[in-house]
């Protein structure tokens, strides 16, 4: 079984590869999308550790000048009708060097420094020249990470205690997850816009897997909210209808303080090491006042705008198990969590006992590697090394028996969404080379 969903794994990621960048996949997402690049480097480092870097290199050489990395680069190559939105509709001006429409304007989670301390490590084991040039990546890399956290951590600090705010649902990967329902619908629904403004995406894919109309709608005209003040973050939570704290996005946050503080000490930053890592502690702990619920013992969305928790209980709730400083209680309680019949392995995106828990509907139900290689690296920085193994034989057996699919279905194990998926690929090459736990992983 190795053998073969190693070389179908590499097989995709070649087929994926656009001279200077991975796509997700050549039919539905034909430009470089942001926390796909950084899933994408860690599986690719296996086969083409140069173009694990380079990927990386083409996302961040479209980093604003206040830090944002685009949530989308675009491909000047593929023509406007061909995706939306596409460039011309976000508008994004000239910037640095780059040529306007070149990105969107929002964000993705902030994986990149992750990524790339464990294309770094993948490095490592090749020698020393090897080593040379993967530090010198990390030294190019290493200030534009930086920059990028600096900006999630203060311009969008929007409530004020320390995390940032998503606001759009896309900013948060996981686009329709009824984490966003109670939010989003405070957001007016304007389904004109979808005259004006048509749907790509339903030529491509079948309806009944993607986000309804409604929601797209929402989707546009928060678009034309944030882009009408030129993607400013200024006052932004007076005149914009979604701002929302999300646990996955700010455990994502806090775990790429740690990897900084890992690269910062490769690199001889002693004392940048040092305020990472007391930055990622601040960050669980923002995170365990502002989106615990004791209640359901789990982590719920915030919705800034009326200060409530969702009640939607999503795989995003799991995610700050990613954060070693996690009270032991809270550690508990995700862990209760996750073994409920809500979720289990592999888990879905959404608790499967909900009313409108749906078995086909992104993010709705279906499951998702990349949350669950995520949910599986939670599990080794807390010690629970059988249940991450369990996780991870899991995965293997989805992909290698369903194939390398955007996500799939969560009761029959049936692929969804885009077929040879990149970073579906590219984690299926992480599960099978690499059993070891993070640096800063907790003792069982």
């Amino acid at each position: 079984m190795s053998a073969e969903l190693w070389n179908s794994a590499a097989s995709v990621l070649e087929t994926n590869w656009s001279g200077d960048h991975m796509v997700p996949s050549r039919r539905l997402y034909p430009h470089q999308w942001s926390w796909d690049t950084a899933f994408i480097a860690i599986g690719l480092a296996y086969v083409n550790p140069g173009r694990a870097w380079r990927d990386l290199h083409s996302l961040f050489e479209a980093q604003w000048p206040d830090g944002r990395v685009p949530h989308i680069v675009f491909d000047p190559a593929t023509a406007e009708a061909d995706y939306f939105p596409g460039p011309a509709f976000w508008g994004v001006p000239a910037y640095g060097a780059r040529p306007a429409n070149g990105s969107t304007g929002i964000v993705q989670p902030p994986l990149h420094a992750v990524a790339a301390w464990k294309v770094y490590r993948r490095a490592s084991a090749h020698g020393a020249a090897c080593v040379q040039e993967a530090r010198a990546e990390l030294e190019w890399l290493y200030p534009r990470l930086v920059a990028q956290q600096n900006y999630l951590t203060t311009r969008r600090n929007l409530g004020g205690a320390g995390l940032a705010s998503i606001v759009h649902p896309w900013e948060s990967g996981l686009d329709n997850s009824p984490a966003w329902d109670a939010a989003m619908a405070g957001v007016p629904a304007d389904l004109s816009l979808l005259t004006t403004y048509r749907r790509r995406d339903l030529d491509v894919a079948d309806a009944a897997h993607r986000p309804t109309d409604r929601d797209y709608s929402r989707y546009v005209g928060l678009v034309l909210s944030y882009r009408a003040e030129s993607y400013s973050d200024t006052d932004l939570l007076s005149r914009h209808d979604f701002a929302v704290e999300c646990p996955s996005f700010n455990a994502i946050l806090g775990a790429a303080e740690l990897a900084l503080a890992q690269i910062a000490g490769v690199l001889g930053r002693t004392a940048e090491a040092a305020v990472h890592r007391e930055r990622a502690h601040r960050i669980t702990d923002a995170i365990v006042a502002r989106l615990w619920d004791p209640r359901t013992r789990t982590f719920h969305a915030r919705d800034l705008r009326t200060g409530t928790l969702s009640p939607a209980r999503c795989v995003s709730g799991l995610m700050p198990l990613l954060l070693p400083d996690l009270p032991a209680e809270h550690v508990e309680g995700v862990l209760t969590e996750t073994r409920s019949a809500r979720f289990g392995f592999p888990a879905p995106s959404y608790d499967r006992t909900a009313a409108d828990f749906d078995t086909m509907r992104y993010w709705r139900g279906p499951v998702w590697i990349n949350v669950n290689w995520l949910l599986r690296r939670g599990l080794l920085v807390h010690g629970r090394r059988d249940e991450a193994e369990e996780l991870r034989a899991a995965m293997v057996r989805l992909v290698h028996q369903h194939g390398h699919f955007e996500y799939f279905h969560p009761a029959t194990g049936e692929g969804l969404g885009a077929p040879t998926f990149s970073w579906t690929a590219a984690l299926a090459l992480d599960l099978l080379a690499d059993r070891s736990v993070p640096a800063y992983a907790r003792a069982a």
